[in-house]
């Protein structure tokens, strides 16, 4: 799998402290770096809000920390959930300061404070990439997710248990039902099982699993099509 952030670096300065951005605008992904210490500000480059960041320090050995504008009702940014591991949300003023991305920029807080960072920054695109969230409903009939494309590649995480991240793809499976799954936060070869059906407007869970489908739980999701443009045929 690959994101094309464009091909070329600008320094921004848009935030409170310099940023190096590499931005595709038209695919909503830009991948930022940046360094200092405190509450501050960075430029991200995409020109709307991200509504997903997946944050890590370069030179301190911690996790991969992600943003997801769905983590919570009433203050996602709050809140981060670790990609590299099972945890489930964690309280932490610290990763975003509390403070939603605007067009400009996203907020950073104390957390690994002072090392070089990393982050990786994305936006919806109508027709190609959609962050959401659903409720499981513990059925093979399952769920069904509206994301206004057919879906090439799906990560989904169980936010109200920890249970592993969960991610499928068209390459992999190029049929329905989709059932090689991987999860990033495990070294685990692929597992097999029925899990979700690739439909021309969403995904339908086929699949109980915990990890994608337990009964009134609260899963979120980033979903992309194969490239950022409208009307994607259904397999």
């Amino acid at each position: 799998w690959n994101w094309n952030a464009g091909g070329s670096t600008v320094t921004n300065n848009d935030g409170s402290v310099a940023s190096e951005v590499r931005a595709n605008t038209s695919a909503g992904f830009s991948i930022v770096t940046f360094s200092g210490s405190g509450n501050r500000t960075i430029g991200h480059g995409l020109g709307v809000a991200p509504q997903v960041i997946i944050m890590k320090g370069r030179n301190v050995t911690d996790q991969w920390t992600v943003g997801h504008h769905k983590l919570d009702a009433s203050n996602p940014w709050h809140k981060g959930i670790p990609l590299n591991t099972n945890a489930t949300t964690q309280d932490n003023a610290g990763f975003w300061n509390d403070t939603a991305p605007t067009s400009t920029v996203f907020s950073k807080g104390t957390w690994d404070d002072g090392y070089n960072m990393v982050a990786y920054c994305f936006s919806e695109v109508a027709g190609y990439s959609k962050f959401g969230s659903y409720t499981g409903n513990g059925s093979t009939d399952g769920t069904f997710v509206f994301t206004g494309f057919r879906p090439s590649w799906v990560l989904v995480k169980d936010i109200s248990n920890s249970y592993s991240w969960d991610l499928h793809d068209n390459k992999r499976d190029p049929h329905n039902v989709t059932e090689k799954s991987l999860a990033p936060n495990l070294t685990n070869a692929e597992d097999t099982y029925d899990a979700k059906d690739f439909l021309s407007n969403g995904f339908k869970l086929r699949s109980s699993s915990n990890s994608l489908n337990k009964s009134g739980d609260t899963y979120i999701y980033l979903a992309f099509a194969e490239s950022p443009f409208k009307y994607a045929r259904a397999r």
